[in-house]
């Protein structure tokens, strides 16, 4: 008699579900943002629309005024702006000019937050304070302010420094740098406050596993702290880049609109002189519209870069 062993049927494992799982996600995460979508597109589209429009048109004051009607011109305005050497260049200075305000921006808010989650509660308070203060003073205020203090002739900062006389915003890298450092004094607390959210909200029982094993207080935060603050990090990067390329206001009032011969001059400043000192509205609106096209593959191609480092929106 012989016994036969019955086969063994492997156990059907059911497929993971996580695909599904992630588009309902997906959808529920769509219903949510779409009211705001719909408020931001009616409140977005029409003004750039008009501003595609106007850019397509001879559009200058006889225009404005109604004393000339408006020539359509096609991409004349563009090829106009792109023929322009100064363009190129103003597109230069604004591109180095905003990725220094940025870095210099997340670099002293990170570290600052980093140092607020060391100190006491009386010293945190104190840096608080000073952070809200300089993120409050309007941009025209903090400008004059700075103005002030490096002034040649009776500013703080000559006098403490013994260059009596000297003029920061007469050479044109000075004049940059002085600028860059009042747009990162009024943007840092942005970033301060939105990383010591982040840092707080971090589980101590992972800081206190990284101490025992030996970790610095240098190494925990650039190893363990700020891998975890990755996305907040994307955030703050994305916001200050589009608040530092769209600088007007500092660079206007502390270079006298744009420095001699235009030396310290940004695409805003330089819209500006274009639009309304020059009265050209429609290349003015040729360029905003490529400023708007230059933010966003900006914006894309970090937000790309980021998800190859391994980052998930």
């Amino acid at each position: 008699m012989t016994t036969q062993i019955a086969p063994v049927v492997p156990e059907v494992v059911p497929a993971p579900q996580r695909p599904v799982r992630k588009k309902r996600e997906g959808r529920a995460a769509l219903v949510y943002l779409l009211p705001a979508g719909i408020l931001l597109l009616a409140l977005m589209a029409y003004p750039l629309y008009q501003l595609v429009q106007i850019s397509l048109y001879e559009y200058n004051q006889p225009q404005a005024s109604g004393a000339e009607p408006l020539v359509f011109i096609g991409l004349d305005n563009y090829l106009e702006l792109f023929g322009d050497d100064q363009f190129w260049s103003v597109l230069v200075s604004t591109v180095l000019f905003a990725a220094v305000c940025v870095v210099g921006s997340l670099l002293v808010g990170t570290g600052l937050a980093i140092l607020a989650t060391r100190v006491r509660t009386l010293p945190r308070m104190l840096l608080f304070f000073a952070a809200l203060g300089a993120w409050a003073t309007p941009a025209m205020a903090g400008s004059y302010i700075w103005l002030f203090l490096f002034d040649a002739d009776f500013g703080v900062v000559n006098e403490i420094l013994g260059m009596q006389g000297h003029s920061w915003t007469f050479d044109r890298l000075s004049a940059f740098g002085l600028v860059a450092a009042e747009v990162i004094w009024c943007s840092f607390p942005f970033v301060m406050m939105t990383m010591y959210a982040g840092i707080k909200n971090i589980s101590t029982e992972i800081i206190e596993a990284a101490q025992l094993d030996g970790a610095t207080w240098r190494r925990t935060a650039t190893q363990v702290i700020l891998p975890i603050l990755k996305p907040l990090i994307v955030i703050a990067t994305i916001q200050s880049i589009i608040w530092d390329f769209k600088i007007f206001t500092q660079i206007y009032v502390m270079t006298n609109g744009g420095g001699l011969a235009g030396q310290n001059l940004v695409l805003n400043v330089y819209t500006y002189q274009k639009a309304f000192a020059g009265e050209e509205y429609g290349l003015g609106a040729a360029i905003g519209v490529v400023m708007t096209v230059l933010l966003m593959l900006i914006t894309v191609v970090y937000l790309r870069t980021q998800r190859r480092t391994g980052w998930q929106p």
